[in-house]
């Protein structure tokens, strides 16, 4: 009788992920509920497509969930990683945060090898085909200022964002019906409807 060749075990994504980053978010370093990423536009289901993210960044990245602009300061670390999906992730995170001033000096400072930084581009020129238009159908540009036509309640807080209130430097996101803007210090999320050119 031949004896039966051992197979040795099939790691899993997760588990190569895990192991990858010491069991940490690769991109904040949280220690807690981990999700395995698949890096758009890449379909092929492997380690090194994917990154293992927290529940904040993987809603944050993929929208699902109010961009938080302070937790994104870990990308100052994370940026730097040698794994060219979180490279992807980290660089197309600050090209959505680069309106603000640290985001677009991390963003002038970070180094991609030619090939994922077109991996990195592709869904970004799919973005700037998004286009966010105000409630006078005029299309709205990062960093133009815009007027409230409406008194809005800041999810969140006890804010009320005053019709006529100013938001100057505005950025875009993902989702043409949204733009971010500062209202009273703090950095909020505004239906474009809600608002003029």
């Amino acid at each position: 009788m031949t004896p039966l060749k051992s197979r040795a075990p099939i790691m899993s994504i997760k588990q190569t992920l895990l192991e990858r980053n010491d069991h940490k978010c690769e991109l904040c370093s949280s220690v807690d509920n981990f999700n395995v990423y698949e890096v758009p536009p890449e379909v092929e289901a492997n380690s090194d497509k994917c990154a293992l993210l927290c529940d904040t960044c993987k809603g944050q990245v993929e929208n699902t969930i109010d961009l938080d602009i302070n937790h994104w300061h870990c990308l100052n670390d994370s940026m730097w990683s040698q794994t060219p999906a979180v490279q992807v992730i980290a660089y197309r995170m600050l090209s959505r945060l680069s309106s603000e001033g640290w985001a677009k000096d991390l963003l002038d400072m970070i180094y991609l090898e030619e090939e994922t930084k077109v991996w990195a581009e592709k869904t970004l020129a799919e973005d700037d085909d998004v286009q966010h238009i105000d409630s006078n159908g005029v299309r709205l540009n990062a960093g133009d200022t815009v007027v409230l036509i409406k008194d809005l309640d800041v999810k969140g807080s006890s804010i009320i964002a005053k019709r006529g209130t100013s938001v100057r430097n505005i950025g875009l996101t993902s989702n043409p019906e949204h733009i971010e803007g500062r209202v009273d210090g703090q950095r909020i999320v505004i239906l474009t409807k809600f608002v003029k050119k």
